[in-house]
């Protein structure tokens, strides 16, 4: 678990001086600048960022080394991480994202029921996309107690108990 955490990504230039189009992948998405310098995946940019206003999905931001609108315009899709250490510690029942992508999932009998592929939130709760094994198809188990009852990042896995017929 020390692998730095996406915290955000550029969506495109805003203006026409090097201001980009940030979205925060942040539970406070303006504290994403708290989390500066944010670097790319690579770690071979790094960026402090200046927060100047919301704008619709997302917020309008500076980032250092960034002047023109065709600078800014190079980084959209760029995604921005920070180090782990730099994020507040979460209590037991909340996990980062980054932390349960990859995980195996098992059934309550212990049977493999898959992987954890991506986290999605479409509004009413977070939902785990879990690759079936030896499957080309992917299932969205609902993240609640009752579905997930548990989570073991220690022992780098998850135990399910999927509702009737998700399965199937």
């Amino acid at each position: 678990m020390t692998e730095p955490v996406c915290v955000g990504a550029i969506a495109g230039a805003f203006g026409v001086h090097g201001e980009v189009r940030l979205k925060s992948f942040t539970a406070d998405p303006v504290a994403i600048a708290d989390y500066a310098p944010l670097s790319t995946e690579d770690g071979s940019r790094r960026f402090d960022v200046e927060i100047i206003r919301d704008i619709k999905q997302g917020f309008a931001a500076r980032l250092s080394g960034v002047l023109t609108k065709e600078q800014a315009d190079a980084l959209k899709g760029v995604r921005l991480y920070a180090p782990r250490d730099r994020l507040p510690s979460l209590p037991d029942d909340e996990f980062y994202h980054a932390d349960l992508i990859g995980l195996p999932v098992f059934d309550t009998g212990g049977a493999h029921l898959g992987q954890v592929r991506a986290v999605h939130n479409h509004g009413a709760t977070d939902l785990l996309e879990v690759q079936r094994p030896g499957a080309g198809r992917t299932v969205l188990l609902p993240f609640t107690l009752a579905a997930v009852p548990t989570v073991d990042l220690t022992a780098g896995r998850i135990v399910a108990d999927p509702p009737d017929g998700l399965l199937e």
